[in-house]
């Protein structure tokens, strides 16, 4: 089932694919909650020294005013990825007094719904459809799921890659058509294999529970404050977490197949009126609940493992950019913050995400049925939900079922090629490194983050919550130690007052009212 992938890697080989791949970027996108010294999730608002969350390019807001969302522009390496991550941490607690960023992506305390804050973004008539959209997933799913927190990927590669590749595959269609079509497989490939991640880097496998805040959990005790998962590895994206259920129920699928099928879909999803959702209703005494009473409020709801991304032009829906300019990257969004690593991920982890995203994008990758789909659906919760497990089977299409560590092992062979050609002109083969840790962690589950966290609970006796308090604690104390560089200083500061700036044009620039601004919106 791999001949078409040592086919093109010999192609990539013979060629010079130095060049090739070395124009790739990377990027990364990290939520964070800003937690209380109490030990609650922070009620005061977004620090305005922090500038606007609606217009700063590397700082903002996700769900929750509380929930900080750290943005690296696309950069050329690991390296240079997690060092502006890392000046983004430390610009940051230069300005949150004496509260905590949390470093796990299960949240810290919550006292019930009530107590998370919806992100404010202004008075504009962009700010409050940000605003409105956050209401309506309060009343569609509930404020507590949405403050779960991960670490997106973003990958890209050259055009000159795109142009090498495509000649070697003899495809005649446009460059972008090309392109387009050649991420749509990556991603169904991401579909089919995704479980390795979070069986290597799931992270969260234990919750507070004051975050099932009272409902009825198949999870056994920790302790009278902990809920866990014996052989789980990221309940984050599992039942647990955020899942998309209200689709499945509706019967829409969106689809993978190629970017016709994908627009389509999600597009029947976004125009799709819910009956439950009608109920809530839109506006309200006077008060707006939801942007629109269909299945998806806008495309962004629609939660998957990976998107594809196009940049949107001013106010251009994510849809339209994609319609208009095909497919420039995917989004990774199956990570989980690691309490473990200083910054929630590694290097080596990032070289490994790389290896893996260019194997998918490089193997066949066949349409995707119904029957696949829901081997998918079902593959993922398994290893989310019992991953450690050494007996879990795993289904696979037309062939019978595999354990999961055979199968996995299967997948770390077939990445040494690939290794091997991103280690071209590295003295240090990190890419060789980066395989060979995971297949240490593969052999040996009890190196898995998921296995090492609750392992680490049971010799301090502490719980989930003081567990990740102390490890955000040493994170906050590492952070502060070293001191950020002036000129860098100055590099965030300068871009927060410039961001307030660009709100404050945003709000003078509204000639029209909101409901007319939403009209436009939905008309286009």
């Amino acid at each position: 089932m791999y001949a078409l992938l040592d086919q093109r890697l010999t192609r990539l080989f013979n060629a010079d694919s130095r060049t090739l791949l070395e124009g790739r970027l990377l990027g990364l996108e990290k939520e964070t909650l800003r937690m209380a010294p109490d030990g609650y999730i922070a009620q005061t608002p977004h620090p305005p020294a922090l500038g606007s969350a609606l217009t700063h390019p590397y700082i903002t807001t996700d769900y929750s005013e509380a929930l900080l969302e750290f943005i690296t522009p696309p950069l050329p390496g690991p390296k240079a990825a997690l060092r502006f991550l890392r000046e983004i941490h430390q610009f940051v607690y230069q300005h949150v007094g004496d509260e905590l960023m949390w470093a796990a992506s299960m949240p810290c305390i919550l006292a019930g719904e009530s107590s998370i804050p919806i992100g404010e973004y202004g008075r504009s008539n962009l700010g409050m459809m940000k605003h409105v959209y956050r209401r309506g997933l309060a009343w569609r799913y509930g404020r507590i799921m949405q403050v779960i927190a991960g670490i997106h990927f973003n990958f890209s590669l050259p055009d000159e890659f795109w142009a090498a590749f495509q000649e070697q595959e003899g495809d005649r269609r446009s460059l972008q058509d090309f392109r387009t079509e050649s991420y749509f497989g990556l991603i169904r490939n991401l579909q089919r294999h995704g479980w390795l991640i979070l069986v290597l880097f799931g992270a969260s496998p234990a919750v507070c529970k004051s975050f099932l805040d009272g409902k009825a959990t198949t999870l056994p005790e920790f302790d009278d404050h902990t809920c866990y998962g014996p052989y789980a590895t990221s309940l984050r994206m599992s039942n647990v977490g955020y899942t998309n259920r209200t689709e499945k129920k509706s019967g829409v699928n969106v689809c993978y197949n190629s970017l016709p099928e994908y627009l389509a879909s999600l597009s029947q999803a976004i125009n799709t009126l819910w009956p439950p959702y009608e109920r809530i209703g839109v506006k309200v005494n006077g008060e707006y609940r939801q942007l629109n009473a269909n299945i998806l409020q806008i495309e962004n709801e629609y939660y998957a493992s990976m998107r594809p991304k196009q940049p949107p032009q001013g106010n251009e829906k994510p849809i339209m950019a994609l319609r208009q300019r095909g497919v420039r990257y995917v989004e990774l969004r199956s990570v989980d913050i690691n309490p473990l690593e200083p910054l929630g991920v590694t290097a080596s982890q990032l070289r490994f995400l790389e290896m893996f995203l260019l194997f998918c994008l490089l193997a066949e990758s066949p349409p995707l049925d119904t029957e696949e789909r829901q081997m998918i659906d079902d593959n993922q919760m398994a290893a989310a939900l019992t991953g450690r497990d050494p007996a879990l089977i795993l289904q696979r299409r037309r062939e019978p079922a595999t354990p999961l560590r055979r199968w996995a092992a299967d997948i770390l062979q077939r990445l040494q090629p690939v290794s091997e050609l991103l280690d071209i002109g590295e003295e240090t083969r990190p890419y060789a490194m980066a395989l060979a840790e995971q297949r240490e962690v593969l052999a040996d589950p009890d190196r898995t983050p998921s296995a090492r966290i609750l392992a680490g609970m049971r010799a301090s006796g502490e719980n989930f919550f003081r567990y990740a308090r102390r490890l955000s604690e040493q994170r906050r104390d590492a952070l502060q130690s070293e001191p950020l560089a002036e000129e860098r200083v100055r590099f965030f500061t300068e871009a927060a007052e410039r961001s307030l700036r660009e709100q404050a044009e945003i709000e003078a620039a509204d000639d029209i009212s909101f409901d007319e601004f939403l009209r436009r919106y939905f008309l286009t």
